[in-house]
């Protein structure tokens, strides 16, 4: 008879593989990829090196997944900005806006989620959801041109600048927080000043026809 997991076994199962993805996250936070050994991760997961590499194989499957699952959440968040608000240019702002004050206040994590250079595993994974994004733009941009709020443009042309300059002024080299340091920190005021700044640059790329605050 072939062996079948209980439901204990793959809850447990479960809440380790959770674990061991916390890890990532907490590891990324703190020093980037370079920062996330298997040896290192296994520790802060409260498992053996052996047990981590029976779930994920190598560092480019766990990082990948990992992406994955946090990157997911950022553009569900980021999509569910963008329906809130009562005018297209509101909800372009709201979720320009979120996603600003989100890798602000987690910068090193956001490097590593946005530009960091790893395993291309991780690349390909970014190349999807830098998809994902620009497609939720597209459609908010579209629609804002047929609300007749957003000036007619290429919308996808659009769309892919602005993702570009949003991870730019966020995470770049040029960028305000690079400039501030390993830590990315800046002051209240500098960072409600650059987030203001990045959505009526968002608004000015899109053609809003009014400033959205």
């Amino acid at each position: 008879m072939a062996y079948r997991e209980t439901e204990k076994v793959r809850s447990r199962k479960d809440a380790v593989r959770r674990r061991i993805l916390e890890a990532v996250r907490g590891r990324l936070a703190a020093g980037g990829f370079s920062a996330a050994t298997m040896s290192r991760l296994a520790r802060d997961a409260g498992i053996a090196t052996g047990t981590l590499y029976r779930y994920f194989p190598d560092r480019a499957e766990l990082f990948a997944e990992a992406f994955r699952v946090y990157t997911q959440r950022e553009v569900d968040n980021f999509v569910q900005a963008a329906a809130a608000g009562a005018s297209c240019a509101g909800r372009l702002a709201n979720a320009v806006r979120s996603f600003a004050e989100r890798a602000i206040e987690g910068h090193r994590f956001a490097y590593a989620m946005l530009a960091e250079p790893t395993e291309p595993e991780v690349e390909e994974q970014r190349l999807l959801y830098r998809r994902a994004y620009t497609r939720e733009l597209h459609k908010l941009l579209r629609e804002g041109m047929r609300a007749g709020e957003f000036a007619e443009q290429d919308a996808q042309v659009a769309a892919a600048g602005i993702v570009g300059a949003i991870g730019e002024a966020l995470i770049g080299p040029l960028s305000p927080p690079a400039r501030a340091g390993v830590d990315g920190r800046l002051a209240p005021r500098e960072r409600a000043r650059l987030i203001q700044s990045i959505v009526q640059f968002c608004l000015r790329a899109a053609g809003a026809r009014e400033t959205a605050a």
